[in-house]
């Protein structure tokens, strides 16, 4: 009677990695919201005590953006991405654990800015989500390294530049991240949050690519 092998980790398509990631995506993002809360307030201070909490509006946005530039450029990428394996799907999940995890330092810089703009609890919360940030950005270059490796899981077509100018944004957002921590550690958060809503925004620029030359070659 011959013996039966079992089967080693085989090829999948994209479909289920695509349905659960953007089922993460959305409760990463419905998490954020959750911060936003009806402050305490004597009576007639409503209006004092929203504006006070402006720190929580300022992480909403901030991560928010990420979030959904983090989603934008997954789609981008699984455009291009024809099957996954166990390499993929491991990059994969490492993303979804960050993205995951975003909800829990916004809320830390929220509280920490409401209490005091500068003092040290301010500065170990810009550190914190400048750190969680900064891996973020790390599990993209995990994404795209493996896509690097295994370019038969692309599709065909897929531009000569795209994983290139994956790996050099997904570094150069670890760098800034990094930058913007230690900038609100050694002088002051309000410089570490202002890199955090601007990130997003070159993210979204950047979504399809860095801009190539007009040779389509760089």
């Amino acid at each position: 009677m011959s013996r039966t092998h079992p089967r080693k980790f085989s090829r999948s398509e994209t479909t289920r990695a695509e349905a659960f990631s953007d089922g993460v995506f959305a409760i990463a993002v419905t998490l954020l919201v959750l911060n936003l809360a009806d402050p305490p307030h004597k009576p007639g201070g409503l209006g004092r005590a929203l504006l006070a909490q402006w720190p929580a509006y300022l992480g909403y946005l901030a991560s928010f953006g990420y979030v959904a530039v983090i989603w934008l450029n997954h789609h981008q990428a699984f455009v291009r991405i024809r099957a996954m394996d166990r390499g993929l799907h491991a990059a994969n999940l490492l993303l979804l654990l960050t993205t995951a995890a975003l909800s829990f330092p916004t809320a830390v810089v929220a509280d920490a800015l409401q209490s005091d703009l500068a003092d040290s609890d301010a500065r170990v919360a810009v550190a914190l989500y400048a750190g969680l940030a900064a891996a973020m950005c790390l599990s993209w270059v995990a994404l795209y390294q493996q896509m690097a490796r295994r370019p038969e899981l692309l599709d065909p077509d897929v531009e000569t530049t795209y994983v290139r100018h994956g790996l050099l944004r997904s570094w150069a957002g670890a760098l800034a991240y990094t930058g913007a921590g230690l900038l609100g550690v050694l002088a002051t958060p309000l410089l570490a949050i202002a890199v955090f809503v601007l990130l997003p925004v070159f993210y979204f620029v950047t979504s399809e690519g860095l801009p190539s030359g007009r040779d389509g070659s760089s």
